[in-house]
């Protein structure tokens, strides 16, 4: 119980706490890893958690010593992999429903009308260009799902940008966390890494129309 509100106090801010979180349960923390970026990747109603400045943040405690960068490239992209997969089958399942524009409970309907308006930009790209994209990312394999795309073209997808997004992300954190500079702005570089991880998702969004202003 304690150790479930102690991970629950942090949960929000967890990139900035993953250090003492390692120190503190140790071998645990990559399943806390794997918790976190399988919810933010497979369930549609956990936009909120954290991604990109997560993987990062990781990847520069692994430069430490501290984490194992060859287990948590695969333990995390076979969790965004995973992650991506359930999403889309909460897609299939819940398709008659969006089809009839029923209320899901928990779920914007303006993000699966930006998220389907994506797909008919990009196709299945969407899929690669989401991982980079807050919410969207967590959007789009549902929307896969409702729109019925085909499962082997998801799959492929899916693997491609599960890997390219935690080992791009990832190996960010193992080279350039440990600098100096960056250690001794950890946290004005980790609000950094998320509000640019929001820019190519903006641009693309303009560019296609998506977003008018």
């Amino acid at each position: 119980m304690e150790f479930t509100q102690h991970f629950l106090d942090n949960l929000m801010q967890l990139d900035e706490h993953l250090n003492s979180i390692t120190s503190e349960y140790g071998l645990l923390t990559y399943f806390l890893l794997f918790a976190i970026i399988f919810c933010e990747t497979g369930l549609v109603v956990t936009p909120f958690l954290p991604g990109d400045s997560l993987l990062f943040a990781t990847g520069a405690l692994a430069a430490r010593g501290m984490l194992d960068l060859p287990t948590l490239i695969i333990i995390l992209c076979v969790a965004s992999i995973v992650g991506n997969t359930v999403n889309y089958q909460i897609g299939c399942f819940l398709r008659n429903k969006v089809a009839n524009h029923e209320n899901i409970i928990f779920i914007k309907q303006e993000y699966i009308d930006r998220a389907n308006l994506f797909f008919k930009k990009n196709g299945g790209k969407t899929l690669l260009i989401a991982r980079f994209v807050p919410v969207i990312r967590c959007v789009a394999p549902f929307v896969a799902g409702v729109g019925a795309m085909q499962y082997s073209k998801f799959i492929y997808y899916n693997v491609v940008g599960g890997i390219a997004w935690v080992s791009s992300l990832l190996l960010g954190g193992y080279f350039f966390g440990h600098l100096a500079v960056v250690e001794d702005n950890f946290s004005f570089f980790i609000l950094a890494i998320a509000l640019i991880s929001l820019v190519p998702g903006f641009i693309t969004l303009f560019r296609k129309n998506i977003i008018k202003v």
